[in-house]
């Protein structure tokens, strides 16, 4: 037999030479000009926040984006905390602006974002998350590729705002790079994006009132949704979500702290990655032939390494305790497999902070891989899981 970890290699270096080609294919969008930019409307969904959503809301009003056609919707799901006071005093900085919202109680993430979504007025919608600010210039970029009527919707780049700030959030910011530069222009040359990132997406307005009734009404296991609105809204096929290209110029930066926060956001982020992978084999078939082929062939691949790895490092733990040399071996390979990734960030970011990259390869390791089997034991679980 071959060893699973041949296999794996193997999967991963096809799926890496794939992406590779597509990412040097990728040409970003231009922003659209102010003069033609059109009237958008950007949801701020926040819980248990406190001082940090009012640093999110005045990022969004400082952004280059004309104030007639720009409406920030800013929505406390009843918070625990101070956070509706700091939404309060955003709204009166920034008068005939910002509309504050109040749910009287937690509806979670998706009802939050539900109500934003009714009150909106702009052809475009665009989601922040409430732990991240803005660059002055993201709207601007975020529209650009509206201009293009296929465009259903954007993906936005995120890196760590606060990643001078300690180990782990430098160790995230190089990922977040990879994720966002790398693997999301890939994906657009095929024009399936299969996730537009809470902290900075946009959608077509008018893609987003077809299917907002279902997506409300979504429901898995029997339970309702109330996260992963990331990949979602990804998957309703007929909502128009057709071409979806990320914006490179002009991005957001979130917060990364410490460790426990960093395992609620990766396993919120996983459950929801499970829940709509199932689902999205389902509608999958709709999709232009060519985006139908390359999405299978890359989502077959990333679903395969997770039995295949996890089987590896089962049979890794085996075998080191008669060859201990093994252990020497498996690190090695996860430098050599790292040390591929990280010159894309090179390539992108010209930083030394590409060492954090490796880093992370090892902490994710031996720190991170039991969030996803734990994720797919608690997949009815509804909660935020911030703060």
């Amino acid at each position: 037999m071959v060893r699973p970890t041949i296999i794996w290699i193997s999967m991963g270096l096809v799926l890496l030479a794939m992406r590779t080609v597509l990412w040097l294919m990728y040409r970003p969008f231009a922003p659209v000009r102010e003069e033609d930019a059109p009237a958008l409307s950007v949801i701020i969904p926040a819980y248990n926040e406190g001082a940090m959503v009012e640093e999110t809301i005045a990022s969004v009003a400082a952004a280059a984006y004309p104030r007639e056609r720009l409406q920030i919707i800013a929505i406390d799901d009843g918070s625990s905390d101070d956070t509706w006071h700091h939404i309060r005093h955003a709204a009166l900085r920034f008068p005939g602006l910002v509309t504050p919202l109040r749910l009287a109680d937690n509806q979670g993430k998706r009802g939050a974002l539900a109500e934003g979504f009714r009150r909106a007025t702009g052809d475009l919608i665009v989601t922040v998350d409430s732990d991240s600010v803005i660059e002055r210039g993201a709207l601007l970029a975020i529209a650009g590729p509206f201009l293009d009527p296929r465009v259903g919707a954007v993906a936005g780049k995120v890196a760590v705002h606060n990643r001078r700030a300690g180990l782990i959030p430098r160790m995230l910011h190089v990922r977040f790079i990879l994720s966002f530069d790398y693997l999301r222009s890939a994906q657009s040359v095929f024009r399936t994006v299969y996730c537009c990132p809470g902290a900075l997406a946009a959608y077509r307005a008018s893609a987003v009132r077809k299917v907002q009734p279902e997506w409300e009404r979504q429901r898995f296991l029997g339970t309702p949704c109330t996260y992963g609105r990331t990949r979602a809204d990804q998957r309703h096929s007929r909502c128009g979500f057709r071409h979806r290209v990320p914006a490179r110029r002009g991005g957001a930066y979130r917060r990364a702290e410490t460790y426990s926060k960093l395992c609620r956001m990766l396993l919120r982020w996983d459950r929801s990655y499970i829940r709509e992978e199932l689902r999205y084999a389902r509608i999958v078939w709709s999709r232009p032939l060519g985006s139908r082929v390359l999405s299978l062939y890359e989502s077959t691949i990333t679903n395969l390494r997770y039995p295949v790895g996890y089987a590896s490092i089962a049979l890794w733990a085996l075998n080191a305790i008669e060859d201990p040399a093994s252990m020497v071996r498996m690190l090695l390979a996860i430098m050599v497999v790292s040390l591929v990734y990280v010159l894309y960030y090179l390539r992108s970011e010209r930083s030394w902070d590409f060492v954090f990259g490796i880093l992370y390869a090892y902490f994710s390791f031996f720190a991170l891989t039991w969030i996803f089997p734990y994720a797919a034991l608690t997949l009815r679980a509804r909660g935020w899981l911030t703060r």
